[in-house]
């Protein structure tokens, strides 16, 4: 097969692009983390909703997606720790507001249309799903009470290096996974998604354990390095493999097209949405 350049350079572009937002929402400071997350949550929504939709063949109203999507946010905004704006706290302010517009919007829309009741509850998983996850990460970010580090630091540092840490840990499981498969993978690891071997699977894993705790131990407090990269390589496979089954089930390659040549939201933070619930128990507990 031909080498195709336009592809190549079309998905070499999109990522250069996705790296560029991804570093200044996640380094800028405490705002532009929670706008990231914020667009992040709504296209994840809005995918989630789609695939639903495809899968139980029904057509939700617009009412209810946005409701969904005002719905969810009112958690995120309830994580958001002191942030403030116009000098009102956003969890004390802003995320009653949010849940009343996204619940009326939700009844409105259920009025204007006839009701999947299946459908119905399986979107509402995804509150769980995603709007929760999104909730956990803007929690350990603003949080001052956990300390990762192996001296101590001024207050609010772990909280900043947190998403970061988990988020290289799983580019890392994946990377790592996807180069190891591609050298010597041979046995299957799951019917749901034929390209992952057991070998690319077991050595990203390892090699992702391996990196995140061997090199980062002489700033970091070791326990948790090896939990936070333990969790992003299980967690962060069935991640993947939750949402392959879910495009599986709804017959579609990709959750969305809004990143060109690399998917939708919903194909770059699938292993982040599971990772995320299991690394703030494991800092709960460690702290």
């Amino acid at each position: 097969m031909a080498f195709n350049w336009k592809t190549f350079w079309t998905r070499a572009f999109t990522a250069l692009i996705f790296v560029a937002v991804m570093m200044a929402g996640l380094l800028y400071n405490e705002w532009s983390f929670l706008i990231l997350i914020s667009l992040i949550h709504f296209g994840c929504w809005w995918e989630y909703l789609q695939l639903i939709e495809k899968i139980f063949g029904v057509s939700f109203h617009p009412y209810m997606k946005l409701g969904f999507c005002l719905t969810g946010y009112h958690l995120l905004l309830l994580c958001c720790g002191s942030l403030q704006l116009s000098g009102y706290t956003l969890d004390a302010s802003f995320s009653l507001p949010f849940l009343l517009a996204g619940l009326v919007l939700l009844v409105v829309g259920m009025f204007r249309q006839r009701i999947h009741v299946k459908a119905l509850c399986a979107a509402a998983l995804g509150f769980i799903y995603i709007s929760l996850s999104w909730a956990l990460l803007l929690s350990l970010r603003y949080t001052t009470e956990i300390n990762i580090m192996k001296d101590a630091l001024p207050s609010g540092l772990s909280g900043f290096l947190i998403p970061i840490l988990l988020i290289v840990a799983i580019w890392i499981n994946d990377t790592c996974a996807y180069l190891v498969g591609s050298m010597i993978g041979k046995t299957p690891f799951s019917v749901i998604s034929p390209k992952k071997t057991m070998e690319g699977t077991i050595g990203g894993m390892l090699l992702c354990v391996a990196a995140i705790t061997l090199i980062l131990q002489y700033w970091f407090q070791w326990p948790v390095l090896l939990g936070i990269s333990l969790i992003a390589a299980i967690a962060g496979t069935a991640g993947d493999l939750l949402e392959s089954k879910l495009k599986r089930m709804a017959g579609v390659k990709d959750s969305g097209h809004i990143m060109p040549g690399h998917g939708g939201f919903m194909d770059r933070f699938d292993s982040l949405l599971v990772a995320i619930p299991f690394v703030w128990l494991f800092l709960l507990f460690f702290r």
